[in-house]
């Protein structure tokens, strides 16, 4: 039974660019995007790649190649995601919510070849640009202009245009490259962590593969849905819902900015069926409407768990909500909380409690567990016993981007490892009890407490700090900073604190609460206890204070 020899007609290497190939042939008259009054259709979309693909590889963009992009949700940046691997390169799509000095620490540790950057991040690039420290060559700059209502606009000091790169393009010539090993990598994305350094993330095509398919099957994306981009495509490349729209022949809805009316005139508009949501837009979501929608809307969402009553809630607007857990390191959800039908009986709140589990594991891991990491032992399915969330799956990274000692520590005894700590209750389903890295998750942006601790530290005023999430309605969490100060710096007040925090870091990493102590709590091997200043937070949230706490007993 093994004398079987692979062939080219039985074994092909798994790469979700071939679902772009698939729709251009089985979909090729439908609409595949929608940007204001631009639209394409499939066709148009794979011919309008290949042709970026081609464009690029005349550039000598080659093999393992880094290609970035700030930009906001747009055609360009979806076609991106396809025609980069087309030329055989690497993807990096960049936070378009950094500072510049976000961008430039990813501009130098990436090192592209080429940076496609959207009109409105103009100066941010620019600036970015002349503050990396690298010893590579600057990359070559391509403007993109609006392509629903163009701007002229041109960037000072840019080489090309995107309409002009993708007019030039010749696929006679240079055709897409193939896939030749699953294994290869296809995208690279940057997450904080917890460190001031962001790691570069790296996905094979094999497993940005299988998290497509394991995504669209768990979460119900059927045939031919209508997607609106509410979700940042430099989120995990969407989620790898920016491959997966096309792998059903569905429609993508893009719009630049995710405000309660232009979601609401899209799903008025083009009947939108699906879409994705940190619970930081549940909140835009409430606000803007208060009537029914006139069909149901799934709603994936992940990040921090959303408190029960606020899923109630948009759960009464229309939206159907399924709630899913993962990171940067895992292509997106790994985790999502398949409800079950024997829950729709029970009261509202208990469901919502129930919705708001991190839940199962996806389709695309081979297993999730919960460890006891002295032991690597699973925990008992009690609900109650703590233990580190562990993955193994294709779909988990390759590694850390020129960063083998945090590869190597990533993973231990053919597993994972999350950071996340958390329970199984008795119906396998997980549920996260803490973030063992103390990340704080903010409208779906991953925070290092320790990134923020550094730039306190940085006032003259500051004898310590520490950095902790506080429960925020809007943002769900937001950075609360307990600190003590130096002696004659009394008179220090919040609003001093949080705008010199406005100068060193990107507005959503701002502390959204100062609580001045007169020393941090600490354990007797000198660590900050921050499970006490974490409770202390969620108190002054519980309890709406709002004055500045200047002896405060923890």
């Amino acid at each position: 039974m093994d004398s079987f020899p692979k062939r080219d007609g039985n074994h092909v290497p798994l790469s979700p660019i071939t679902f772009l190939t698939r729709a251009a042939s089985a979909y090729a008259d439908r609409t595949s995007l929608i940007y204001g009054s631009t639209t394409f259709t499939w066709m148009q979309t794979y011919q309008r790649c290949c042709r970026l693909a081609a464009a690029l590889q005349e550039m000598a963009v080659s093999k393992n190649d880094v290609v970035s992009v700030l930009a906001p949700n747009t055609p360009a940046l979806y076609e991106l995601h396809y025609a980069v691997p087309m030329a055989g390169a690497v993807f990096n799509p960049i936070n378009s919510r950094l500072d510049a000095a976000g961008v430039a620490t990813i501009i130098s540790h990436a090192e592209p070849k080429v940076l496609f950057v959207d009109y409105e991040y103009i100066g941010v690039a620019t600036e970015a640009i002349k503050a990396c420290s690298t010893d590579a060559p600057p990359p070559v700059l391509v403007v993109i202009d609006d392509q629903d209502k163009p701007t002229g606009a041109r960037m000072a000091g840019a080489d090309l245009e995107y309409e002009q790169l993708v007019a030039r393009g010749d696929p006679a010539r240079y055709s897409p490259r193939d896939v030749s090993d699953e294994w290869d990598a296809i995208t690279l994305n940057y997450t904080s962590g917890t460190t001031s350094a962001p790691k570069g993330v790296v996905y094979s095509h094999r497993g940005a593969y299988l998290s497509t398919v394991s995504n669209m099957i768990q979460w119900g994306l059927g045939h031919e849905p209508v997607y609106l981009w509410s979700l940042p495509m430099f989120h995990c490349n969407g989620w790898a819902f920016t491959w997966g729209v096309a792998a059903c022949g569905g429609v993508n809805v893009c719009i630049r900015v995710p405000t309660a009316a232009n979601m609401y005139a899209a799903i008025a508009a083009h009947g939108v069926t699906h879409m994705c949501a940190a619970p930081v837009l549940f909140n835009i979501l409430i606000e803007g409407r208060r009537e029914r929608l006139p069909y149901p809307v799934n709603v994936l969402t992940g990040g921090a768990p959303p408190p029960a009553g606020l899923l109630q809630s948009v759960e009464q607007l229309g939206f159907k909500v399924t709630h899913s857990y993962g990171m940067t390191e895992s292509t997106g959800p790994a985790t999502l909380c398949e409800w079950r039908e024997q829950w729709d009986v029970l009261p509202a709140p208990e469901r919502a409690a129930l919705k708001a589990r991190q839940g199962v594991s996806a389709l695309s891991l081979a297993a999730l567990d919960v460890k006891d990491l002295k032991t690597m032992a699973s925990v008992p399915r009690n609900g109650a016993t703590l233990g580190e969330i562990v993955l193994r799956g294709s779909s988990v990274m390759k590694g850390y981007y020129k960063n083998p000692e945090a590869t190597e520590a990533a993973f231990r005894g053919g597993w994972f490892l999350t950071g996340d700590v958390g329970v199984v209750h008795p119906d396998g389903y997980v549920e996260i009890k803490d973030r063992s890295k103390d990340v704080i998750i903010s409208g779906g942006e991953n925070i290092s407490s320790v990134e923020v601790e550094s730039a306190l530290y940085g006032h003259p005023a500051v004898r310590e700090a520490a950095v902790v999430a506080m429960p925020h309605p809007h943002w769900g969490e937001s950075p609360c900073a307990f600190m003590s100060l130096k002696d004659g710096a009394s008179e220090v007040k919040e609003e001093e604190i949080v705008s010199f925090c406005r100068t060193k870091m990107a507005r959503f990493m701002v502390p959204k609460k100062v609580v001045f102590v007169d020393q941090l709590p600490r354990n007797s091997t000198g660590k900050v206890q921050k499970l006490l200043l974490r409770d202390r937070a969620r108190a002054l949230a519980n309890n709406n204070e709002e004055h500045l706490i200047t002896a405060s007993r923890l």
